[in-house]
């Protein structure tokens, strides 16, 4: 697929894809006879994944990380499943902390409905 069709179907600008390329987020695709980007289903699972990481706020650095570990090999797998267990670790603390927010809201309006104006 083309870099339009991988942009098409991740849901990010080709400009995203070519800035991914050259900061080693994503390997350098092959390139066809004229010399134009051709990327693999591989590619898109790979961007579908780093899209989750970035929803999740895994910082940038770390996803760099991560991709320079993936590069590397299937010896690398437990290096990454430590990077990805902190970063899980991360996330289940940041939802902790809206569900408070969420909870604080719900009495809110709540209060609101019963006609408790504070």
């Amino acid at each position: 697929m083309k870099i339009g069709d991988l942009a098409a179907q991740s849901g990010l600008s080709p400009d995203t894809i070519r800035y991914y390329e050259r900061i080693g987020l994503m390997p350098l695709p092959v390139r066809d006879g004229s010399g134009r980007r051709d990327y693999g289903d591989d590619t898109l699972r790979w961007v579908a994944f780093l899209e989750k990481l970035r929803d999740t706020d895994m910082p940038v650095r770390e996803r760099l990380v991560y991709a320079r570990l993936r590069a590397k090999g299937p010896e690398t797998a437990p290096e990454r499943a430590a990077l990805l267990r902190t970063h899980r670790e991360r996330v289940r603390e940041r939802l902790l902390a809206l569900q408070a927010g969420l909870d604080l809201l719900d009495a809110k309006i709540e209060g609101y409905e019963r006609g408790e104006i504070r």
